[in-house]
């Protein structure tokens, strides 16, 4: 198949109507037919031109996916060249083996009409997803996550395959040649899937309230106030009561920028001092930059010294460590800790094992409000142990951005299921998990349920129950009804 027109005798240049030509020509391959013009010559400029318009084309369709204000990432343009940087040679290797049978087939014609006919793809491809864009059908909180793949591959897989078409109607009459044409025109789409693609466009970021955008300012009043405030908040501590299983808690939000954290160990705090019996049993542990002058840092190695200190006032054989841990979670199990401009280090399953172990707690509750938190379950858990957490080891959790109040986790553990309806942690936290089922398909969770994990040994299962025991108890004749 030749691959030229009727102004092949057209000098260097570019002559009036031969764009629209190419482009014709592109809409035919797109569709799987074959070119009508023979004999056209790709000039150049020509092949330049078509470049500049499908770098330009590219641009704009990804800023009008964009419904509302984004931010141009002029960098991008130096990204995604190398899947063009193959086509463009596997051009001249198709029109190189068949030049003795089709002498008026060059590379640069093939090239030249794999553009127009990509362009053609993008607009057609534009027409569709443009207006779901803007009306909101394809956003990520009603769109199901199988269906963005769909939408997302489409129009890769119908460029490549009218690539491969079109190649292979040159290289027809060698079928290794075929072969090979088809293998290697899948590299671009594969290589789209595995690197970051090129991204002009960023959705611009919604402004922040004052409270999330006012920064912390490390000062040396700061720096000399923080040993005092952790030290002041140990010592505090009440010692055991003989006889009496006691609870101590310790609240720990690391991540300083998000305003929910803060409020969820304020929640849970108050809560194990109310409903469990825990008054001066508690520590809180929080970065936050308004509280840097009252309350102690949310660090690992602060987490290690409230830990080993609740353990010289407890009965390790009798009473039992709450630890309540929320901030964003990594899949690796790491759990995020920022209070910029101060370097922390994240906390890890690893890492409170350990410190559990060295400070001789033998009955503890860990509650793990983050994402991917059920990492935490197999390193954790124990006969001693209690470990509950907001997600699988595979999924997100739900909720901790600026704009909520509490997680998902956290409002239907604490502020609802233990508040209100029983003291047992493993009630709540079944209970808590059809409430998060529920909650998370309403508000659109596009990357599967958070799956809320739990893992409860028999020692601690024994002691908790003795625990719940007495407080019912004594709610009877000291507290309202609930």
């Amino acid at each position: 198949m030749a691959i030229d027109n009727d102004v092949a005798n057209a000098p260097r240049g570019l002559p009036p109507g031969v764009l629209g030509i190419w482009l014709r020509d592109g809409a035919r391959t797109a569709f799987m037919l074959r070119p009508r013009s023979r004999e056209l010559n790709a000039e150049p400029a020509l092949l330049a031109l078509l470049l500049v318009i499908a770098l330009l084309l590219g641009v704009a369709l990804q800023r009008l996916l964009i419904p509302g204000p984004a931010d141009f990432y002029a960098a991008a343009i130096q990204g995604g060249w190398l899947g063009s940087l193959i086509m463009l040679w596997l051009c001249f290797v198709v029109a190189r083996s068949v030049s003795d049978a089709e002498p008026a087939t060059s590379a640069a014609a093939l090239f030249a009409l794999l553009l127009a006919q990509g362009i053609v793809i993008a607009l057609a491809s534009g027409v569709v997803l443009v207006p779901l864009a803007h009306t909101g059908s394809i956003a990520s909180d009603k769109l199901p996550r199988v269906w963005a793949w769909v939408l997302w591959l489409a129009p890769s897989l119908w460029h490549v395959s009218a690539q491969i078409v079109l190649l292979l109607r040159v290289s027809w009459p060698r079928r290794a040649l075929g072969g090979f044409v088809i293998a290697v025109a899948c590299v671009p789409l594969a290589l789209n899937l595995w690197l970051q693609p090129a991204w002009y466009w960023y959705p611009r970021a919604e402004p922040q309230s004052a409270s999330t955008t006012q920064r912390f300012h490390l000062t040396q009043e700061v720096m000399e106030r923080q040993p005092a405030v952790l030290a002041s908040a140990l010592q505090r501590l009440a010692p055991q009561r003989a006889g009496v299983v006691d609870l101590y808690a310790i609240t720990f939000a690391p991540y300083a920028e998000e305003d929910v954290f803060r409020r969820e160990v304020d929640l849970v705090d108050t809560l194990m001092r109310e409903r469990f019996d825990a008054h001066g049993r508690t520590v809180q542990l929080l970065n936050h930059r308004d509280t840097a002058l009252e309350r102690p840092w949310a660090t690992g190695l602060n987490l290690q010294r409230a830990i080993a200190r609740i353990a010289t006032l407890m009965d390790r054989d009798e009473d039992i460590l709450f630890i309540h841990l929320t901030s964003h979670g990594a899949a690796n199990g790491q759990l995020s800790a920022s209070l910029r401009p101060m370097e922390l280090e994240p906390v890890t399953p690893a890492a409170l094992k350990r410190w559990l172990a060295e400070a001789g707690v033998r009955y503890s509750v860990i509650s793990v409000s983050a994402c991917y938190s059920g990492s935490w379950i197999a390193p954790l858990a124990g006969d001693g142990t209690l470990v509950m957490t907001a997600a699988d080891a595979d999924h997100t959790s739900y909720g901790c951005g600026h704009k909520s109040e509490l997680t998902f986790f956290g409002r239907a553990m604490y502020a609802e299921q233990l508040r209100n309806n029983t003291r047992s942690f493993e009630r709540a936290h079944a209970a808590a998990r059809e409430v998060i089922r529920q909650r998370e398909v309403e508000a659109g969770k596009d990357d599967g349920y958070s799956n809320p994990q739990i893992a409860v040994g028999a020692g601690i299962r024994e002691r908790l129950a003795r625990l719940e025991a007495r407080l019912s108890g004594a709610s009877a004749d000291a507290e309202p009804a609930r």
